[in-house]
């Protein structure tokens, strides 16, 4: 963004910083092969993206940090769809058992990791989202996925609508075009979130096996 730009945010009070907690869950959005695999009309080339997730990833398992994957996945009717289809027809090609919902494997996710099918862009909006992270007692959210633009934005704004401090990591998450990716990544860090680098992310996972309230096993 301009200095400019920056400068009007700041004279409009978009200046506060969140703080992290100690009970964080990593949460991948939409990292399926249907936006990683540039094969897919919804693709494109996400290989960084998915390649510093995965050390997210192993570094949240080391200290036992939750784990949260979701993918969309539409029944072959696509009436679960409702209006977004419409406006993007080209997620007709998410459909139960299609290899575009598949994660990507390069992720590695483990059995007892969750993975949350949704029809929307929030993770959040109609799936068992909140009441997971409740049970497993979280106070912060860890962001990554696809799109910047898209489900990772919407995800972003109703984590902190439900009350998490939430924290995207830039080089985590990822979209079709440069564009979007830089201009909603201002946006979220002005009014919904932290946006972090990735050694930031990693040393405060690191840091949470020390001292009370350290993370579970």
């Amino acid at each position: 963004m301009s200095q400019d730009t920056s400068a009007i945010y700041r004279r409009s009070g978009f200046t506060g910083r969140l703080q992290p907690g100690r009970r964080p869950a990593l949460l991948v959005v939409d990292l399926s092969r249907g936006f990683t695999d540039p094969e897919c009309p919804l693709g494109s080339d996400l290989s960084d993206e998915v390649l510093a997730t995965r050390r997210l990833l192993d570094r949240a398992r080391a200290v036992g940090v939750p784990v949260v994957f979701t993918s969309i996945a539409y029944q072959s009717h696509l009436r679960d769809a409702g209006v977004w289809v419409r406006k993007v027809p080209s997620l007709a090609e998410l459909t139960v058992g299609s290899p575009w919902v598949e994660l990507d494997p390069r992720l590695g996710r483990r059995p007892e990791e969750p993975l949350i099918y949704k029809h929307y862009a929030s993770a959040f909006f109609g799936t068992t989202l909140a009441s997971l992270l409740a049970a497993e007692g979280v106070d912060t959210l860890l962001v990554a996925g696809a799109t910047t633009s898209g489900c990772v934005r919407a995800t972003v704004v109703d984590g902190l609508q439900h009350g998490h401090p939430t924290f995207v990591v830039r080089e985590c998450v990822g979209d079709r075009a440069p564009d979007p990716h830089r201009a909603n990544l201002f946006d979220l860090q002005s009014k919904y979130a932290e946006v972090i680098g990735i050694e930031e992310a990693l040393d405060y996972l690191a840091g949470l096996g020390q001292g009370p309230g350290a993370a579970r096993d």
